[in-house]
């Protein structure tokens, strides 16, 4: 059976959560606890690098949430997640690459921001800018239809469907992109995220560790440092 070392707060896990569910597929979770533990001996031979998600296959051993992602559709290519057609692969391909390299990276420094502040810095409304900018072209590229690969639901959904619905809690409304967001109320009250969304009090507590992420991390790196020393 398949098992997946995941956190519910984390973005990364959840998407190879949402796959796993959408391809049916059986899989145990493992959770890791984030406060430090994933940098103790225990999680560093799962993981070297002390991140999650992970995934086990048997005695094979997958890192990275896109390579998972592609790993699980090589594998188990029965309910598939990825179009074959050249234009709709590059469409669900640039939806991926967006939403990890602009979008999250905007998601994080909006997450960092505490709404109360009367201050909004410029790294903040350069977050806001590039969150505008990724949903503005996943608007275009979505046009009328239901998915982004047209009437299948693919990789892109499962990647970028994590986080859309998430935007207007950060200070960037979805009214301006009303095919997204019919896009992302659809696939909302599919079964399968229903299952991995957050309760309002999980976001909530999440969003309060982010504010503080900043000194964690420096006290996550000096732990690294430390783990890295011993081997």
């Amino acid at each position: 059976m398949l098992t997946l070392y995941y956190a519910r707060p984390s973005v990364y896990a959840r998407l190879v959560w949402l796959a796993l569910l959408e391809k049916q597929l059986p899989f145990e979770l493992i959770p890791v606890d984030l406060s430090g533990k994933q940098l103790e001996p225990e999680f560093l031979a799962v993981n070297p690098f002390g991140h999650i998600p992970v995934l086990v296959d048997g005695d094979f051993r997958v890192i990275e949430s896109l390579a998972i992602l592609d790993y699980l559709e090589a594998r188990y290519p029965a309910i598939s997640l990825l179009p074959t057609e050249a234009v709709a692969l590059a469409k669900v391909r640039m939806v991926q690459m967006v939403a990890f390299n602009e979008l999250l990276p905007a998601v994080f420094k909006l997450l960092m921001h505490d709404p109360a502040s009367d201050q909004v810095s410029a790294e903040v409304e350069y977050a806001q800018l590039r969150a505008r900018t990724s949903l503005a072209f996943f608007e275009t590229l979505l046009a009328d239809a239901d998915y982004f690969a047209g009437e299948q639901l693919t990789l892109a959904e499962i990647v970028a469907g994590t986080i859309v619905h998430k935007m207007p809690d950060l200070g960037v409304p979805l009214t301006r992109y009303p095919q997204l967001s019919r896009w992302s109320e659809r696939l909302l009250v599919r079964p399968s995220w229903q299952q991995i969304e957050l309760s309002a009090e999980e976001w909530s507590n999440f969003r309060r560790r982010m504010r503080v992420m900043p000194k964690i991390w420096q006290r996550r790196r000096q732990q690294r440092m430390t783990a890295l020393t011993r081997h």
